[in-house]
């Protein structure tokens, strides 16, 4: 469009020699194009078809000498414009080559058939990319890389050049697809117009990436490029907005290596040495006070900067005494309890200062370091040992022995306060156990008297065997038995067809026989303890469906491929119910950790959950949560999504973006979707990519979030006090058997509520007992069946 356009002033003087000029420096950019490059070549024909139509003589006139050179100097360049064309690999060459045959008078030259001939067998190898392109969906990176990456292998830089820009032109956002392009012109093309160019367009076009303006920087310092341009470029990089503080320090160290690299250190004094010394005073202060307000952070904790600025001071300036100065203030930012910071320091001074200095820098160190004193000793003794005296020595010895025994001392005591610690945890766990035992030996005994009390009300004890009191094992306990008018033994599950309820007949009078339950009961099993010096072979599963049949044996087979399944210990509730989660323990620990990666394993429609065995008691901070909570600049988290959406189907979406590598739809303890999605991409580049093009996108009248995954801090819940411990302890309220309702609505009758009363006064004013009081304490009233409620009612 651009040379056409261009075509309009070909009346002015130089006119065509300009659409010339434009043509090629378009032949020059796309001509190479597979696709698309024939166009322009066509265009290129076309203009210089139409300037030989103009320098045709009139017809029957003789042309001059002039107008015959201008003839055969136009027909040559059209020739040759044939010739270049048919050499590049295109898209329909073989019309070309055809449309050259008719049009030429004179026969083919044999180079250009060769030309053409092999720019054939190269489209051929170009064919499957450039159609893998035209099927794919943008942004394409995959299948531009391949492409990028055949071109490589093929060596022509004019190609791949232009294969890096058509990718560019499509994924100007991808800092990694910029950072390739720029290294391979800094590394192979090497013209400076060409790579300060693609240099400047990548930071415009990404300028959050700190890598692409240290590249920059160091293209410029590489051409040549004058100081004052250097340094606004720089000017120009602070205020581009990086997202990390680390990122920061990465710049202002480029410009400083630049910086010192100017410098001629031969001289005592220079400008360009105090213009080095005011940038790193001025990088400190940058980092104090601009990027730790903004970051909360200077991203440099360990001070490089300074201790550059040292090395530099001591090395090349040999000016120890700004070193030292340096290096007092990066030990006051907090760094003095590090051993390896001394250690550097005392390496600097061996280098470059005196012994005295050494020595004084040691006995700092071993008085300051906290994580590795043992090091720094040795370190101070070996250097008296080859260059003290013996009252140098003397001295050493005694400071490391005192250091050392308090270092010890200390370590002692924080043992004591852990293993203090660990005994109160484990106290506690002992008391949390008795009181549930407690608990739970307070049920049995209060369900054993309401047992005894109705076996003596009944004729005979009927099918539930000659023991009295609680039975041993909780799968033991009988079924609930409820006396009508004629004393009939009646399953739990008949209790709507009572006698006399609401009009429903009667039961025959006698002893009827219960209904077996349809689960079984577990009383044949015998209760397994868990041995907790086997958890290292033992993984925890959970989170099964309750209506599993035969647990042990659908366990067995899923978990048999991780390695030796020496037992599985399922646990069933005192029905013989299954509860949904169990015990496997293996033959060995690497099958146990095999067997972690089964986590989230669908089974019978819900996610099962695997998690090592791990004793809570002891370990109460001990939480497995598998995936990362932190930040993750190449995974998506993705919210709206309807819940009929599958992962599949959330992967033809994501896969037009980028090479996918996982997907994981967030459901529920059942199974069921939340509408909230994770999608891991291959690199950052591809991550942000899809954020653009995805967010706010519809899937199924969804209009779905797209951002990058930074989960939230996840809460930890608020540990009781150790002087409230006691009252964690207490026994729960006893609000029934049914435990207690949100309502606390009573639905026991009023009549009832009434005759409960422990005592009732009389109508001549005497206290008697009510005839509802038994002699069991008032805060167990007695039990009654449907019957009796039935007799009750009637009565009134």
């Amino acid at each position: 469009e651009y040379a056409q356009y261009s075509i309009g002033g070909i009346g002015q003087e130089g006119g065509i020699e300009r659409v010339r000029s434009i043509f090629e420096r378009a032949l020059t950019a796309v001509g190479l194009h597979v696709t698309k490059g024939t166009a322009l070549w066509e265009a290129y024909r076309e203009f210089e078809n139409a300037i030989l139509e103009t320098a045709q003589p009139a017809p029957g006139s003789i042309p001059s000498p002039e107008q015959q050179q201008v003839l055969c100097s136009q027909l040559e360049k059209i020739h040759t414009l044939f010739r270049r064309q048919l050499g590049i690999p295109l898209l329909d060459m073989e019309a070309s080559y055809a449309e050259y045959e008719e049009w030429s008078e004179e026969p083919i030259p044999e180079t250009t058939i060769k030309n053409y001939k092999k720019a054939l067998q190269q489209l051929e190898k170009c064919k499957p990319y450039e159609e893998a392109l035209l099927g794919a969906e943008t942004p394409k990176l995959a299948e531009y890389q391949a492409y990028i990456d055949f071109e490589m292998k093929a060596g022509d830089p004019a190609r791949i050049q232009l294969i890096y820009e058509r990718a560019l032109a499509e994924n100007c956002l991808v800092p990694d697809l910029w950072a390739r392009y720029n290294q391979y012109l800094d590394r192979q093309l090497k013209v400076k117009e060409l790579v300060l160019s693609a240099h400047d367009r990548a930071v415009r076009n990404c300028p959050w990436t700190v890598g692409l303006w240290i590249r920059y920087l160091l293209a410029m310092e590489r051409h040549r490029v004058e100081h004052s341009i250097i340094s606004e470029m720089f000017e120009k990089a602070l205020n581009a907005g990086f997202i990390q503080a680390t990122d920061y320090v990465e710049i202002w160290q480029a410009y400083l290596d630049y910086l010192r690299r100017r410098v001629d250190f031969t001289q005592d004094s220079s400008k360009e040495l105090e213009e080095l010394r005011s940038a790193f005073a001025r990088a400190v202060e940058y980092l104090k006070q601009e990027v730790e307000e903004r970051f909360s952070e200077s991203g440099d904790p360990s001070c490089t900067i300074m201790q550059n600025w040292a090395r530099v001071e001591a090395r090349l300036c040999n000016n120890m005494q700004k070193a030292r100065e340096l290096w007092d203030n990066i030990m006051t930012k907090g760094n003095a309890k590090y051993a390896n910071m001394w250690l550097e320091y005392y390496n600097l001074e061996r280098a470059h200062g005196d012994t005295q200095h050494c020595r004084k820098a040691l006995h700092r160190a071993v008085q300051c370091t906290s994580d590795y004193p043992e090091h720094v000793c040795e370190v101070l003794l070996t250097l008296e040992r080859i260059e003290g005296t013996l009252e140098d020595w003397d001295a050493a010895v005694q400071k490391t022995e005192n250091r050392l025994a308090r270092v010890n001392e200390q370590r002692a005591k924080a043992a004591e306060k852990e293993a203090a610690l660990a005994k109160q945890e484990e106290e506690r766990a002992e008391q949390r156990k008795q009181a549930r035992a407690e608990k739970k030996a307070s049920k049995k005994a209060k369900k054993t008297r309401i047992g005894d009390k109705r076996k003596a009300d009944e004729d005979d004890e009927g099918e539930w065997g000659q023991e009295e009191g609680f039975p041993s094992h909780p799968s033991e306990l009988p079924s609930k038995r409820h006396r009508g008018e004629g004393d009939g033994v009646l399953p739990e599950e008949d209790m709507e067809v009572d006698t006399g309820l609401f009009g429903r007949s009667e039961k025959p009078d006698g002893p009827s026989i219960p209904k077996e339950k349809a689960s079984t009961s577990r009383k044949d099993i015998p209760k397994v303890f868990h041995d907790s010096s086997k958890d290292k072979v033992t993984v925890f599963v959970s989170n099964l469906s309750y209506t599993m049949a035969e647990p042990e044996a659908k366990l067995r087979e899923l978990f048999g491929s991780c390695g030796e399944v020496v037992e599985i210990r399922a646990v069933f509730s005192n029905k013989g119910t299954f509860r949904g989660y169990c015990y496997v323990q293996f033959g060995e620990e690497e099958a146990a950790r095999q067997a972690l990666a089964l986590d989230r394993t669908a089974v019978e429609g819900r996610p099962m959950f695997v998690s090592p065995c791990v004793d809570k008691n002891k370990n109460p901070d001990f939480k497995v949560f598998r995936y990362s909570t932190t930040l993750e600049k190449h995974k998506l988290f993705i919210s709206g999504l309807p819940f009929s959406c599958t992962k599949e189907e959330l992967e033809e979406v994501c896969k037009a973006h980028g090479n996918v590598k996982d997907i994981r739809l967030v459901t529920n303890r059942a199974g069921k979707p939340k509408g909230l999605a994770y999608v891991e991409y291959e690199n950052e580049a591809q991550a942000s990519q899809a954020v653009l093009k995805m967010d706010g996108l519809t899937v199924k009248d969804h209009v779905i979030k797209v951002m990058i995954s930074n989960p939230p801090l996840r809460k930890l819940p608020d540990r009781p006090e150790p002087g409230r411990a006691s009252l964690a302890l207490a026994p729960r309220q006893i609000y029934g058997a049914r435990g207690k309702g949100r309502t606390q609505l009573s639905m026991m009758p009023r009549a009832l509520q009434r005759q409960s009363n422990p005592v009732a006064k009389a109508e001549n004013g005497m206290v008697q007992n009510s005839p509802a009081t038994s002699s069991e304490p008032p805060a167990e009233p007695k039990k009654m069946s449907n019957a009796d409620f039935a007799k009750m009612l009637l009565k009134k």
